[in-house]
């Protein structure tokens, strides 16, 4: 799959939307039997949206199902359903607080990819771990479970949940999985929030963003599209760094005077993956 920049969260007890999102432009369509779903709809949930992802998984679309807990009383269900799906579906499991969490899925949904998330202080103290256990395809934050757990409110919650964020992109990054993606904004009205929000997260090494809703999803694309300035810099690094590699030197000195090195190019690659992934470099 190509660079993922927006998932797209959709209630299972509605097969309806369930539709509509995987008609969406979002990368990733996340079929959600947790949050969104009453307890008391959880069941009627499972035997509907079985059928739509079964044929529709088949031409390829990326569907993850988040299932409840394993320790609920519908996280079993969940795991055996997501089983008897389709090979290309994967499961994304929340309040994962150990790799033996990771190992207890992956005995009942087999190889499929796990994208974990982290929403107690004992999944954020476990982060690598978790993050570099068999399996695990991506890692992220339940923030709003995450700050419950840890106790924060109001104004000061965006900033005790700062170093868990810095946390997850280290141990991602240490377990060689992709740059996670930052959790839901809730506050479908608030869309100069959304992207100001969106750009302190890229800022912190975050690649992409979950939405709610589909018209989050234009804000993520742009807030993540580096702008022509950067793609111009990061152009001339690579440029660079490419030509003086095959002068049989690991560094060089760019036009303005500036020095540069062989561990500056990942970076700026990284950058260029952004903009290739997105429509326009932003202004």
């Amino acid at each position: 799959m190509s660079l993922v920049l927006t998932l797209l969260y959709v209630p299972a007890d509605r097969p309806d939307r369930v539709l509509k999102a995987l008609g969406s432009p979002a990368d990733v369509v996340i079929v959600d039997f947790e949050d969104a779903v009453a307890p008391s709809a959880k069941a009627a949930a499972r035997e509907g949206a079985s059928s739509v992802l079964g044929s529709v998984v088949e031409d390829g679309r990326a569907v993850q199902v988040r299932v409840n807990a394993p320790a609920t009383p519908w996280g079993g269900d969940d795991l055996a359903l997501v089983a008897g799906l389709p090979a290309g579906v994967s499961v994304r499991v929340p309040k994962v607080s150990s790799p033996e969490d990771v190992a207890a899925v992956r005995s009942v949904v087999g190889d499929r990819p796990v994208h974990v998330l982290l929403e107690t202080a004992a999944g954020v103290e476990a982060a690598y771990d978790i993050a570099s256990a068999p399996g695990v395809a991506s890692v992220g934050l339940g923030e709003a479970d995450l700050a419950s757990d840890l106790g924060l409110s109001g104004d000061g919650a965006d900033d005790g949940l700062a170093w868990c964020r810095q946390r997850l992109v280290v141990a991602a990054r240490a377990a060689g999985l992709p740059a996670p993606a930052m959790a839901v904004w809730t506050d479908l009205a608030d869309t100069d929030g959304l992207a100001a929000s969106c750009a302190r997260g890229r800022g912190l090494g975050f690649v992409g963003r979950a939405a709610i809703h589909p018209r989050q999803l234009p804000v993520i694309e742009a807030a993540f599209r580096p702008s022509a300035t950067e793609i111009a810099a990061a152009t001339e690094v690579v440029e660079a760094l490419d030509a003086a590699t095959a002068a049989g030197s690991g560094t060089a000195v760019l036009a303005g005077g500036r020095f540069v090195d062989v561990a500056m190019a990942e970076q700026a690659r990284r950058v260029l993956a952004l903009a290739a992934r997105t429509s326009a470099p932003s202004s």
